[in-house]
């Protein structure tokens, strides 16, 4: 069984090394402490968020604080190619369910998207909170898969944002029903040309009334593909994370170490 696994600011895991102590501060340690309730001599891991893992042994277990005593400190570099899942607002927390989904699934990055027919609107002071939440979304599906990296949530865009985003480069999807090539298809063709650089899978993902055809015409002709998920229309909350699933078995991700 994996060890219980709880975050620490990025680079305070810097320098750290077999047999010394670290100690854990704050909401972290105090709900490792009270909630997990771990005790000296249990196994646990503190992770960065930026891929650097310390496993250890609990030493001291107090209200606020953990000390561990460091075992081993690993680093999981990111993968060659990136999954980025941009998820249209949709209404009753659909896509919050779609980024915590895809996080547990080893999704890299999300973009909130204001698609025409998102009836979800972020604006003024409600967009720098919704914004908040999906990064606390993500980080505590994070959590809860025990993931070294925790998915960045990149600032919201437009449709004229997303499609200079689709024009910068790498491989955009759009994951539609009236789609002919499936996605398999889609990512093994731009797998086999690519290079050997970062790369970059954009996802995109419509609201519950679908994209328009407007927006996906503006889309392809800045160089996105359309793609097929499968026979069956897909909620808003699902199609994001089973195209995580199939793109990382094609990139080989899952059988990565």
């Amino acid at each position: 069984m994996s060890n219980p696994v709880f975050f620490t600011p990025a680079g305070s895991l810097d320098g750290l090394g077999e047999g010394m102590e670290f100690v854990l501060e704050g909401l972290e340690a105090r709900h490792a402490v009270t909630v997990k309730r771990l005790a000296p001599g249990e196994a646990v891991d503190i992770v960065d968020g930026a891929g650097v893992r310390m496993s250890g042994t609990v030493l001291e277990a107090e209200a606020g604080r953990l000390a561990v005593s460091c075992s081993s400190v690993t680093v999981e570099d990111r993968p060659a190619t990136r999954l980025v899942l941009v998820q249209a607002l949709a209404k009753g927390d659909r896509d919050e369910l779609a980024i915590e989904t895809a996080t547990e699934l080893g999704i890299d990055a999300v973009i909130p998207w204001q698609s025409e027919r998102s009836i979800v609107r972020w604006k003024g002071d409600r967009a720098a909170k919704a914004h908040a939440k999906w990064q606390s979304v993500v980080t505590a599906a994070a959590k809860q898969a025990r993931r070294a990296w925790i998915p960045e949530v990149r600032a919201a865009v437009d449709t004229p944002a997303l499609a200079a985003a689709v024009g910068a480069g790498g491989l955009a999807v759009i994951l539609h029903e009236d789609a002919v090539r499936p996605l398999r298809d889609v990512i093994e063709s731009w797998q086999a040309a690519g290079s050997a650089e970062p790369r970059e899978i954009l996802l995109i993902v419509g609201p519950e009334g679908g994209i328009s055809p407007r927006e996906v015409t503006r889309l392809c002709d800045r160089g996105a593909a359309t793609a097929l998920l499968g026979h069956h229309v897909l909620r808003s909350s699902t199609a994001g994370p089973a195209a995580v699933v199939l793109c990382s078995d094609i990139l080989g991700r899952w059988g990565a170490t």
